[in-house]
């Protein structure tokens, strides 16, 4: 354990950060996994309000910094090629 005051205050510091980022990248997870699996249920309405929710939830952790950008945009495209792929097969 640090003595020096600031360190001290740094750590407590980190140590918040780090459990807000952690709640938000969970979160994040689990609306994409949600998501996956509304998609996979074959719900096409469901699909798509679970697909919009997930995609804001990516955005905003990507402007935190909390995920890469390019992991945010990888996930997007995932979720959306998996529900164009349901809209097909429901159309055909």
């Amino acid at each position: 354990m640090p003595n020096i005051a600031s360190v001290k205050k740094r750590v407590r510091q980190s140590e918040k950060r780090r459990m807000q980022n952690k709640h938000l990248r969970s979160r994040m997870r689990t609306l994409v996994k949600t998501a996956q699996t509304t998609i996979a249920s074959g719900d096409k309405e469901a699909a798509q309000k679970a697909f919009q929710v997930a995609v804001s939830v990516i955005d905003s952790t990507a402007d935190k910094g909390i995920v890469h950008k390019n992991k945010a945009a990888r996930d997007k495209s995932r979720l959306n090629a998996k529900l164009k792929a349901l809209a097909l097969a429901n159309a055909g």
